[in-house]
């Protein structure tokens, strides 16, 4: 039998996604980000913590999503990127922790077009909303190439 699991969530929109809680370094409030040239368009630039530079990617890019409003503030989940390297994904708000029960979920709609279906592993029904699940190692492939 599978275990539940723990997921840390976020919004983008209306959207309600998580990645495992072990993937997590930290969380963040906006960050200022330096944008680089010729970067990928989802890469929206660097950002520094605590002397380390890390690259900020717009997690609504990579979903092929529409842009975030301007004024909108944005949050900061930096997570652990292939070998020793971190990233920063950019996300709408952070939610809360959750732990999925196993029973609740299903994978990936045959229905689900686009990038999306690529980078969403499967869906958790919780009481009031789906929980979209996202596969961090091809989120990152996805935003570099």
């Amino acid at each position: 039998m599978i275990d539940d699991r723990l997921l840390c969530t976020f919004r983008l929109a209306d959207h309600l996604f998580g990645i495992e809680i072990s993937s997590v370094q930290e969380v963040l409030r906006e960050q200022e980000i330096t944008r680089l040239p010729l970067a990928s368009p989802a890469v929206r630039g660097v950002i520094n913590l605590r002397g380390r530079i890390l690259p900020a990617i717009d997690l609504r890019r990579c979903l092929d999503m529409e842009p975030a409003p301007r004024n909108q503030h944005r949050a900061n989940i930096v997570v652990r990127g292939t070998s020793s390297s971190s990233v920063s994904l950019l996300v709408d708000e952070i939610g809360e922790v959750v732990e999925a029960p196993f029973s609740a979920y299903e994978r990936t709609p045959e229905t689900l077009q686009g990038r999306a279906r690529d980078l969403i592993e499967g869906v958790y029904k919780l009481q009031e909303e789906l929980l979209l699940v996202l596969v961090i190692g091809k989120v990152l492939r996805a935003a570099y190439s």
